[in-house]
């Protein structure tokens, strides 16, 4: 049993001031594996306030100490990978593959900003004026349960190498995970105040961080839903708000694409992380006349994934993160026969022999159509819709019938042409014939999913002020 009941402010381990207990649970076998002690609005306010303090001098150092103080962080995240992936699969159900890759990449991240600070300009020459990037202030960083490590560090890399402090609140649904982390920023002994980490309730904590006037800007990633809110709640003290939402990812089949690569790899990007993906590639869009063959590629497909065990290396889809997510992937199921889609593979309840935790069978439907619910909304678990479309200029328009634009993808024998589907797709990002990820590359939303970007030189730019001198 893991027992966390300390929160960090300026540079300490403290006992928080909330009381609110929270259970931590292995979604694996639905058992309770840990409590958290959650903050409260008294320990926000301590947090902030160190962070107001450390950011005088902080905002003052040079580049060269960013850098080694990023250099530091990453030092101390690299070591604990190993358990910061064990964490990952015990806590959220995260296979071994995904659980080892994404904190490797938590860790790198803070390498990728020494590599944008070494060829950033603070000040450059506009018009007849001088312009100074400052940093703004202090910053509150909010992530969401599904990428607990990358979330943070993403954030905390880019506010470092800006010179602002920090706030975090992790989701107290990662607790586990963000402790691992925690004492990863106190090894790296940065200056006292600089990174402040407060678990905490969104309701409680959150909403302290988003209205407090000591808080410049707001760095979130979860739900449209949540984000909405945390917008009106910091409009009243006009904070910068930096907000990587939902999405509803379209994955553009064009009809010279190749069927054996294009469709497992569709697979791939609808399932991967368990189906808990902000970029899941949920809406498959596909000619018309290879619907057919696109229908047997996607069944043998599923049927060759194996669904168990996360620490098993052989899995490819472990469990959903809690009883509330399993929930509503049941309910998007149900809805979808309901509103009489084709069910392909899978369907309502857990997999067979999986008695246990909360896991889904990984499911598809044909005959989707864009005013049934599976392709309105974000399902956030294994769930695939197969769209069918005419011509190319329809298939964007479906592509592009969404409130979110976060991410998109684009499969075609051709390149070119693959180039000129994906500049008429409003998403943030638009992969073609591949899953790369790109981390200097901006990441971020069009629409309901999000403002603001993440990753590279603009990711660093969110958190700096340009301030003009004119003489």
């Amino acid at each position: 049993m893991k027992i966390i009941d300390k929160i960090y402010i300026n540079g300490q381990f403290v006992t928080p001031h909330g009381s609110e207990i929270s259970d931590l649970i292995n979604p694996t076998v639905n058992q309770v594996i840990g409590h958290v002690t959650l903050s409260d609005e008294v320990d926000t306010r301590m947090a902030i306030a160190a962070a107001k303090a450390a950011f005088v001098k902080f905002s003052k150092t040079t580049i060269e100490e960013r850098i080694g103080y990023l250099q530091r962080l990453h030092d101390a995240v690299i070591k604990r990978v190993p358990e910061l992936k064990d964490a990952t699969i015990e806590e959220y159900g995260a296979t071994v593959q995904r659980a080892a890759w994404s904190n490797q990449l938590a860790a790198e991240i803070f390498l990728q900003f020494i590599g944008v600070l070494k060829d950033y300009s603070f000040e450059r020459t506009m018009g007849k004026s001088v312009v100074r990037y400052e940093p703004l202030g202090v910053a509150a960083i909010m992530t969401a349960w599904n990428s607990n490590s990358g979330s943070i560090c993403i954030k905390l890399a880019a506010a470092i190498a800006a010179g602002c402090t920090t706030v975090i609140k992790p989701s107290e649904f990662s607790a586990i995970q963000s402790q691992i982390l925690t004492e990863c920023f106190h090894e790296a002994d940065l200056p006292a105040g600089v990174i402040n980490v407060v678990n905490g309730r969104g309701d409680i904590t959150g909403t302290e961080l988003a209205r407090n006037p000591d808080v410049a800007m707001i760095a979130f990633t979860g739900s449209t839903v949540v984000g909405k809110i945390i917008a009106r709640e910091a409009v009243d003290t006009v904070k910068r708000v930096a907000l990587e939402l939902s999405g509803k990812a379209p994955n553009v089949i064009l009809d010279d694409a190749d069927l054996t690569k294009a469709i497992p790899m569709a697979i791939t990007a609808c399932f991967m992380n368990n189906g808990q993906a902000c970029i899941a590639g949920s809406r498959l869009i596909v000619p018309e006349n290879r619907l057919d063959d696109v229908k047997k590629i996607v069944k043998a497909t599923i049927l060759g994934l194996k669904v168990g065990d996360p620490a098993n290396e052989e899995t490819i889809i472990g469990p959903l993160a809690s009883q509330k997510q399993y929930d509503r992937v049941q309910g998007y199921i149900k809805s979808a026969e309901q509103e009489g889609a084709e069910l392909l593979i899978g369907g309502e309840g857990r997999p067979e022999g999986l008695t246990e935790g909360f896991f889904v069978k990984p499911t598809a439907f044909a005959g989707v159509t864009g005013n049934m619910r599976i392709a309105k909304e974000e399902v956030f678990g294994p769930v695939l819709s197969i769209m069918t479309y005419k011509t190319e200029e329809e298939a964007i328009e479906m592509a592009n019938d969404t409130v979110y634009g976060l991410l998109a993808y684009v499969s075609s024998g051709s390149q070119e042409r693959a180039r000129k589907v994906a500049a008429q797709i409003n998403a943030g990002r638009v992969l073609i014939n591949t899953l790369n990820h790109d981390p200097l590359a901006p990441f971020g939303g069009f629409k309901q999913s999000g403002i603001g970007r993440e990753g590279g030189v603009l990711g660093l730019e969110e958190y700096l002020e340009p301030k003009a001198i004119i003489e």
